[in-house]
């Protein structure tokens, strides 16, 4: 009795101690014949005997969900903003479902931009609605200028857009940048968002600038009250800004409240870019895409100028089916890329004069150059002339960067409120102040012709682009 003790407790060693799997429970067979060989140990190898293959343990494969091929709906899956609910809403969201014309035409501009700062949104984790955000601030017009002085899809005031990295000369604006303006913009909410800890208040203060919210906080915290977005006290622009915000998101998500289709964008590039090794006249660029300059310039709205300056830096954005056809034709091309220069004023030279000598429009010389007609162009100043037969190639290389060609153009005119008198119709108003009819609709959100006695119409002064 004493060795069977022994040998069973030293079966349980072996069982504790083995390098083979511990949980396994050894059994102690005891064989009936005592004439027939032992069962051999669980640790003995039998060399003779075939080594039976364990059964492997399937692998578990998650499948990958496949992208949405719509944008809208990625758009959609993204929306995390808390909804809101409110006359204000219910008045923008019936102002853009009355106003067809408009909504249309700031969908079919995000077209070619949405792809992107999806993408670049994502890759932030930050909520959808940021995509609709230039529909509030731009109508997502790259060349959408404010009365305020902020420019682009994103509505960058020049401090601001400094700030954030944003170039700003005669030549380019990087404000009008849809790839670097969109960067600076979600780096700004990011970190309204880091200050806050809330995406409401962070677009609040977008909109009304930190200082502001950061205000109204305070006033809450000293009256004891909740410092939530619904409760602080705001500027009547901030205080209609995510309602309005809501309204789009609201009209996104329902597209059939729309009286014309909400075609599906692809879920896809649309642009990419393609380096410029030298300076480029933005006629020929088009052309050597094989694209109207019109549509070259939609995707290229930060150069300003008919002739892009590369300064070893600069790309230029095209459709992804033009990038090829662009680089094939650029290496053939055989003629001058540049049909500009500049000219110095001499004395008792003005730009009617001038613009004669180089066989151009005097509206258009100014119209290139900037020039204001209340303001008096001195001997001395530089402008910027197409290339005549007498010379021999551009001067740019030695001229671009001169004091006057690197500060930023004043793009935004002296606004006035015009008010509507008995008799005046927006032919007359656009007449007098020496604008466009379409001008004054695009600056007043006007769909229609008609005016009504005592409405406030906003003009701008010489202005060289549209608001809206």
């Amino acid at each position: 009795m004493k060795k069977l003790l022994a040998i069973l407790a030293g079966v349980c060693i072996f069982a504790a101690t083995s390098p083979l799997q511990a949980d396994v429970p050894v059994a102690v067979q005891t064989p009936t014949d005592p004439t027939s060989p032992p069962a051999p140990a669980r640790n003995e190898l039998k060399l003779d005997a075939p080594v039976e293959a364990q059964p492997e343990t399937p692998l578990t494969v998650t499948p990958l969900t496949p992208a949405p091929e719509s944008l809208w709906k990625r758009v959609r899956d993204g929306f995390a903003l808390p909804m809101l609910d409110s006359q204000l809403v219910a008045r923008h969201e019936a102002w853009f479902l009355n106003h067809p014309d408009y909504f249309q035409r700031m969908i079919e501009r995000s077209r070619l931009y949405l792809y992107y700062i999806v993408e670049e949104i994502d890759k932030r984790h930050m909520p959808m609605e940021v995509a609709l955000l230039p529909m509030i601030e731009s109508a997502y017009n790259p060349i959408a200028y404010s009365r305020a002085r902020a420019v682009g899809i994103w509505q960058f005031m020049p401090s601001t857009g400094k700030r954030y990295g944003l170039q700003q000369n005669w030549w380019y604006d990087g404000r009008r940048d849809v790839l670097t303006a969109t960067g600076a913009a979600l780096d700004y909410l990011e970190k309204l968002h880091a200050e806050f800890d809330d995406w409401q208040l962070a677009l609040a203060a977008y909109n009304w600038g930190e200082n502001g919210v950061r205000r109204a906080i305070a006033s809450n915290r000293a009256k004891r009250k909740p410092t939530s977005y619904l409760n602080l006290r705001m500027p009547r622009e901030t205080r209609n800004y995510l309602p309005k915000l809501q309204a789009v998101k609201n009209i996104i998500m329902k597209p059939a409240l729309l009286s014309f289709p909400l075609e599906d964008i692809p879920n896809q590039p649309y642009f990419t870019a393609v380096s410029t090794p030298e300076h480029i006249d933005m006629q020929v660029a088009a052309r050597l895409a094989e694209m109207s300059v019109d549509d070259f310039r939609s995707l290229n709205p930060g150069h300003t100028r008919p002739v892009i300056m590369s300064n070893g830096s600069r790309t230029l954005l095209l459709p992804v089916e033009k990038a090829g056809i662009f680089s094939a034709n650029l290496k053939d091309y055989d003629q001058p890329l540049v049909s500009w220069q500049t000219y110095t004023l001499k004395k008792n030279e003005n730009p009617d004069s001038v613009a004669a000598k180089f066989g151009i429009t005097p509206a258009r010389l100014r119209e290139i150059n900037g020039i204001n007609h209340h303001v008096a162009v001195r001997p001395g100043r530089s402008l910027l002339v197409p290339m005549n037969e007498d010379a021999n190639a551009s001067n740019l290389d030695e001229t671009w960067n001169s004091p006057e060609f690197q500060a930023p153009e004043d793009l935004y005119g002296s606004r006035v409120v015009y008010r509507v008198k008995n008799g005046d119709s927006l032919y007359l108003i656009a007449l007098k102040h020496r604008v466009t009819v379409a001008a004054l609709k695009e600056w007043n959100h006007l769909s229609g012709n008609n005016l009504r006695i005592g409405q406030r119409v906003t003009i701008y002064s010489n202005p060289r682009i549209a608001r809206r």
